[in-house]
């Protein structure tokens, strides 16, 4: 067992474990703490608690210590930089000629290294754009190529709800998302319907996936043959959250619409919870 805090570097970011050591730490309080990447500044989204050795990745990093006023000073002055350096590194793009969209730039909190963040089609030689960026920045340069996803992550945007994108919002994580996902939703498979802004299929089609697979559990499938009291019949459709059933019966070509309770009652499907 550890006792760990979570510590956040962006909004809507990867929640990470630290070790609190001896310090007083809460909710949205301000830390320096040493990752893979260098020492950089975040804030606690998970105050103090308990967790089991499968949930912490080894080693367990410290806290360094509580961030102070200057820090937060210097991670503005650091973001004010960055947008120069993306400015700087554009240019730089265009005199290589090379096929890559820049998306975003990071300093390190100690400034030790900048990440320039990309999108591509495919890959990129930029060798001799990182030794003009050395040459310019004179610290450690790092390009990352990166996902559709994680661009729209990061730039943010609004979304076909009208609302601030999911995942620039609250979402720490990617979650796999399917077309089955919407077959389940009886919604409609138009890719430009069910698709977000970066193109992928919609972060919230996982949200009430459960609650369907569950409902279905009990209803019978679409072209399933079932007795009911006017005869024998075939499912045309399904009204999942309202959990009707519209049966075409065979002989007279008449569609009823029954509810799940009285499919049941009937003894024409089985409920899950005697299955």
């Amino acid at each position: 067992m550890y006792e760990v805090v979570g510590v956040r570097f962006k909004k809507a970011g990867k929640i990470y474990y630290f070790d609190p050591g001896d310090w007083d730490l809460s909710y949205n309080d301000a830390v320096i703490v040493e990752t893979t990447r260098g020492v950089e500044y975040g804030k606690v989204v998970i105050g103090k608690k308990t967790v089991d050795d499968n949930d912490v990745v080894q080693p367990l990093r410290k806290v360094l210590r509580a961030a102070t006023p200057e820090d937060k000073i210097q991670v503005e002055k650091n973001r004010a930089d960055a947008r120069k350096a993306l400015k700087i590194c554009e240019k730089k793009v265009e005199e290589h000629g090379l096929e890559m969209k820049l998306v975003d730039v990071e300093y390190t909190f100690d400034r030790n290294k900048i990440i320039f963040y990309f999108t591509a089609d495919g890959r990129v030689d930029f060798r001799e754009l990182v030794k003009d960026l050395a040459a310019v920045f004179r610290t450690r340069i790092e390009l990352r190529q990166i996902g559709v996803r994680d661009e729209a992550k990061m730039l943010g945007g609004i979304g076909p709800c009208g609302r601030m994108l999911c995942c620039s919002t609250f979402l720490g994580d990617f979650e796999p998302v399917s077309i089955k996902m919407a077959k389940d939703q009886n919604l409609s498979l138009n890719p430009a319907k069910i698709s977000g802004v970066c193109g992928r299929l919609m972060c919230c089609l996982k949200y009430e996936n459960e609650m369907y697979e569950t409902a279905k559990q009990n209803l019978p499938d679409i072209g399933e043959i079932i007795n009911v009291h006017y005869g024998t019949g075939r499912v045309v459709g399904l009204n999942i959250l309202e959990k009707l059933v519209q049966i075409e019966l065979i002989e007279e070509g008449k569609v009823i619409e029954y509810t799940l309770d009285e499919l049941i009652e009937e003894g024409a499907v089985t409920s899950q919870a005697t299955k």
